[in-house]
Parts: structure tokens; C-alpha cells; sequence
């Protein structure tokens, strides 16, 4: 299959993208990601477009003709008698409007929260120590068997690219349990076949954007 037309490359970014790429075809497609810069940027443009579907949309009063139009196809035995209660018959459809589009915001939600990756870190005694789950917009940690650190101390979570060049993920929160929220960059990497570890820096991160401390539990991320 020919990847490098435009209207091609396109086509499987929006299907990654989306969620609808799946099995054999999405690991072809995360292999390519590895080695083309100019296909990560066109995903990470499909998922900044699609991530502000999600943005409140600005409220407008309903013209009067068009709940004419919805009362006519609800209830119309009814169109030849005077409306008795039409603030009555305006709430009623306002709240089953507001009822249906609740329930696809809510289901659009709860899709979009699921688990899409996963990972286990170990030890160097490959003890499990850390439990990760990527969701769309944050990683939920669990702590497994954590090692005591003070409190001048913090744990960096890294994500490690095939380049092997380290980047941060963000702090690991106290005690080991929470969420650390992703930026549109660090969601992108997910997408790609990574590593994950993470190492002892001082109080609040690493100063330098780097490692600086040793490097006490890793694994790799997979995909659910």
C-alpha cells in the first residue's frame, strides 16, 4: 500500500485519530510514526481538531418556528386546535432536547475517558512497583510497591521514545497515587511505541529536563 500520497496519509491519521484503526493496521501505523515526523504532526493536528468538538458551545434562543416544527412531528393530532399551555408544551421540549443531548454528551465522555494503554512498572528486582493507565487526557497511577523516598525527593515519570532521548511526563503525585494531566504534545507520544520509567530528582522535578537522579522502576506502555 502506497503511504506517501497526501489524500492517503490524511485518511489514516483521521482513523487513528478517531479510534477507528485497529489490530495489524494499527501497529503498521505507529511503526510509521516512528520514523515520520510529517505523519506525527498531521495526527497531532487531527487530534487538536477533534479535542475541540469538546468545547461548550455559546447558548442561542431557539427561533419560535422551529419548536413549531418539532411540536408538529411530535404531536400532530394536535395542530388543528389552539395551544392551550405553550410555555408548557416549550419547557416539555426543552427538557427532552437538553434530556437527549445530556445522554450523548455523557456517553461521548465515558468513551473518551476509557483506558487506552497500560503499563506496569518493575524494579530492578522486577518487583511491580507502579501500575499506569493512559486515558485520553491524563494518566491514572496506582502505586504497587513503592519505595520510601524523603521528603526533599520526588518521582519523575519519563516517557522513553525509540530515539532513546527521555522526556518527562511529569511528577509523580505523593505518595504514588493520582492523576498527572498531558499537554496535546505528550498525548501524541503516547501514540507512539514508547518505554516508561522513572527516576529520584529533587523536590519537584528535574531541574534540567533530563534524568538526573538513578532510574528505579520501568516498563513498557501497551496498548489495550
Amino acid at each position: 500500500m502506497n503511504y506517501q500520497t497526501p489524500e492517503r496519509r490524511r485518511a489514516l491519521a483521521a482513523d487513528y485519530a478517531i479510534g477507528l484503526m485497529q489490530g495489524a493496521a494499527r501497529r503498521r501505523f505507529e511503526a510509521l510514526l516512528l520514523d515520520d515526523a510529517a505523519l506525527r504532526e498531521e495526527l497531532a493536528q487531527w487530534q487538536e481538531s477533534l479535542a475541540s468538538l469538546t468545547a461548550a458551545l455559546p447558548e442561542h434562543e431557539v427561533p419560535e418556528h422551529v419548536w413549531q416544527g418539532i411540536q408538529a412531528r411530535i404531536e400532530p393530532q394536535v395542530l388543528h386546535v389552539p395551544r392551550k399551555h405553550p410555555l408548557w408544551l416549550r419547557l416539555r421540549l426543552a427538557l427532552a432536547t437538553c434530556a437527549v443531548l445530556a445522554t450523548l454528551y455523557f456517553g461521548f465522555l465515558h468513551q473518551s475517558d476509557n483506558v487506552r494503554y497500560s503499563a506496569t512498572l518493575l524494579s530492578a528486582s522486577q518487583e511491580p512497583a507502579l501500575r499506569i493507565q493512559a486515558h485520553a487526557q491524563y494518566l491514572q497511577v496506582e502505586p504497587l510497591a513503592l519505595a520510601s523516598i524523603g521528603l526533599d525527593r520526588s518521582l519523575e515519570l519519563w516517557a522513553i521514545p525509540a530515539d532513546g532521548k527521555p522526556i518527562s511526563l511529569g511528577v509523580v503525585p505523593l505518595g504514588g497515587k493520582g492523576k498527572i494531566n498531558l499537554s496535546q504534545v505528550q498525548r501524541a507520544l503516547l501514540d507512539t511505541p514508547i518505554a516508561l520509567a522513572v527516576s529520584l530528582e529533587p523536590h519537584g522535578g528535574s531541574p534540567t529536563g533530563q534524568p538526573t537522579g538513578p532510574v528505579l522502576y520501568q516498563g513498557p506502555l501497551a496498548a489495550l
